[in-house]
């Protein structure tokens, strides 16, 4: 029996699942442990990192249900869906990639994510439709559209988001939230 028609098998037990050609996770019935949405999303396609809305809801800084897993990517952007769920990629330069990522151990593995502050950088720099040009602008952004708690937002280190605006896309808007956080 050749090495594919073995897999197959373990895919039609439901042994194995198939992310994608030749990426497969063992089931959590064989292996009693939950899969790691995190660690899947960093190796379906890589080099990436978790970022955007599923970061902010990763972190508890919004309170939406995120059913995407959204990251980061130097390659060109990119959607999979999975039995496991929906894995979003939206490309970003190499300059703006290594500002602000965190990596975050398991039990067994560790996962590369956005720090909070990146998360949401990316988060604005890739939403269409929203520019900050004023402090108020981004309240009503932070308190409304992402229903982000401002004492949580003043918490959030600066640095962060000046090195993004130096590289960044939307530069001017994430200078608008720097000048919030600044306040």
């Amino acid at each position: 029996m050749g090495g594919n028609q073995k897999i197959r098998l373990l895919e039609r037990d439901k042994l194995v699942i198939r992310l994608k050609r030749g990426l497969y996770v063992c089931s959590p019935q064989v292996t009693g442990r939950a899969l790691s949405t995190e660690l899947i999303a960093n190796h379906l396609y890589t080099p990436s990192y978790i970022s955007m809305s599923s970061a902010l809801r990763y972190y508890g800084l919004i309170p939406e249900q995120v059913y995407v897993m959204q990251s980061m990517t130097l390659k060109h952007s990119r959607d999979f869906d999975t039995p496991v769920g929906r894995f979003e990629y939206t490309h970003i330069s190499k300059e703006s990639f290594s500002v602000g990522l965190s990596s975050i151990k398991g039990k067994n593995y560790a996962f590369v994510i956005a720090t909070p502050e990146k998360a949401l950088c990316d988060l604005v720099a890739n939403s269409s439709g929203v520019v900050l040009r004023y402090p108020k602008d981004a309240v009503l952004y932070l308190e409304e559209d992402i229903r982000m708690d401002l004492s949580d937002f003043r918490q959030m280190d600066y640095t962060i988001l000046e090195a993004y605006a130096k590289v960044g896309k939307k530069a001017d808007s994430i200078r608008t939230l720097l000048k919030l956080l600044k306040r």
